[in-house]
């Protein structure tokens, strides 16, 4: 009997994904550990393997599928002595698979101002009030859903009386219930994309006689705008500034990396911010801690994540247990981390968790920003460039030093003034007397 090759889940949360690539063709035979697609989440694109081994009979999803369920079939694998002929789905599977490539027929549609062209997903497959299924394609659901049309109303016109696109466009005006809304990729807990204040036809218009192109969003751009809306929205931020005075750890840190040199190793100042912040969670623990809906998760080991830019957004992995780790080591692994966020080469456990995050444009030459906390963390420090500029001393003498201005934003559910201070304070003195943090 055909084995049925399922839409993995990658991480816990996931609930549908991309089919980026296919690395293998009908025909071809494979064994179990081979490598036979790569699929891509809101964060990263991993390696899927054969489990069992056989001959590819038939590609159900086509690669470059968007929005495929978990546990949807996307290719059926046939056994010795079995036909390609057997390579038949269940309805249900067969279903949904047309579902995807039907939708991956849609996207190469030329671009409109229309409800066509709408980044949203198509809404889940809905059912009808005594429970059975309506079958409609993927785009005649998605300007349903735009509409605000009752799919249970229509009568479908395509094969098996699925619903297609000219069905809903012919309801025209019909009477309409609202649509239920979409859950995001996160899953029950997770917060929608918000509905945008005007319309994008609205939009079109203001700029139907100026030349622009249509960027269509991602996985990835629509999980960080529907987050950090979220954060803003929900999370009562509160900021803590201070100025760093770092003379002497740009001089240690010379120092090191002349010892350093023959390893291959050369440490940089954001390594150095890594291992202050995790040295400053386990100093002050209190702010070492998450919110967790109804009550706050304070975490035992340091577990820092550091914003990392890459084309279309940003990753931030998570350095774990990153107090216990030296200097070097810790350079090494947000290197290696870094690699591969860039090429959306991190698995799921790698850049989820943490209580605290770290975001650096002082390469950029910003002196400071303000960051958005990423949910559930409790604090994100944002740093901007060492500056040289006047200073007073003890004595009160005037003199100059390289200041690296520091901002943290910080969760009041979480953190309050007085802690977020002395939190803040211990990074800065760890930072300015860096030989202590090795001890």
């Amino acid at each position: 009997m055909p084995i049925e090759i399922l839409m993995p889940a990658l991480s816990p949360t996931m609930e549908e994904g991309t089919l980026a690539k296919w690395l293998v063709k009908e025909g071809d035979t494979v064994s179990s550990g081979d490598i036979i697609a790569e699929i891509e989440t809101d964060k990263a694109t991993m390696e899927f393997e054969a489990v069992d081994e056989g001959t590819i009979g038939k590609i159900i999803v086509p690669e470059g599928s968007e929005g495929v369920k978990v546990n949807a079939l996307i290719a059926v694998l046939l056994e010795d002595g079995e036909e390609a002929s057997d390579a038949v789905p269940s309805s249900a599977s067969a279903d949904d698979a047309g579902d995807k490539a039907a939708a991956t027929a849609v996207s190469a549609e030329p671009a409109t101002p229309t409800a066509e062209r709408s980044a949203t997903p198509a809404p889940a497959a809905p059912a009808a009030s005594d429970g059975t299924r309506i079958f409609a394609s993927p785009l005649a659901r998605r300007i349903a859903a735009d509409q605000g049309l009752d799919l249970s109303a229509l009568q479908g016109s395509g094969p098996h009386g699925r619903i297609v696109k000219a069905d809903v466009l012919a309801a025209g005006d019909a009477p309409t219930k609202p649509a239920p809304a979409a859950t995001s990729p996160g899953g029950s807990a997770a917060t929608p994309a918000p509905t945008p204040s005007v319309s994008l036809d609205a939009i079109a218009k203001i700029y139907a006689d100026r030349e622009f192109t249509e960027i269509p969003l991602d996985g990835m751009r629509k999980t960080i705008a529907a987050r950090l809306t979220e954060a803003k929205q929900t999370i009562p931020h509160f900021y803590l500034r201070r100025d760093i005075k770092i003379d002497n750890l740009l001089s240690f840190r010379g120092q090191l990396n002349k010892q350093l040199e023959a390893r291959g190793v050369k440490l940089s100042v954001n390594d150095f911010i890594i291992k202050a912040c995790a040295l400053a969670l386990q100093t002050v623990p209190a702010a070492n801690a998450v919110w967790a809906g109804d009550r706050v998760l304070q975490l035992t080991p340091s577990d820092v994540a550091v914003a990392v830019a890459i084309e279309g957004g940003l990753f931030t992995p998570v350095l774990k247990d990153a107090e216990q780790k030296s200097l070097s080591t810790l350079s090494a692994e947000m290197k290696d981390l870094a690699t591969r966020a860039r090429s959306k080469k991190l698995a799921p456990h790698e850049y989820q968790g943490g209580s605290f995050a770290i975001s650096n444009l002082g390469m950029f030459g910003i002196d400071n920003f303000d960051a958005v906390i990423n949910p559930p963390h409790g604090a994100i420090l944002a740093v901007g460039a060492g500056v040289k500029k006047p200073v007073i001393d003890e004595e009160g003498q005037v003199s100059f030093a390289t200041v690296m201005s520091v901002t943290l934003s910080v969760d009041h559910r979480v953190i309050d003034g007085a802690l977020g201070a002395e939190f803040l304070k211990t990074i800065v003195d760890n930072l300015e007397n860096p030989m202590g943090m090795l001890v």
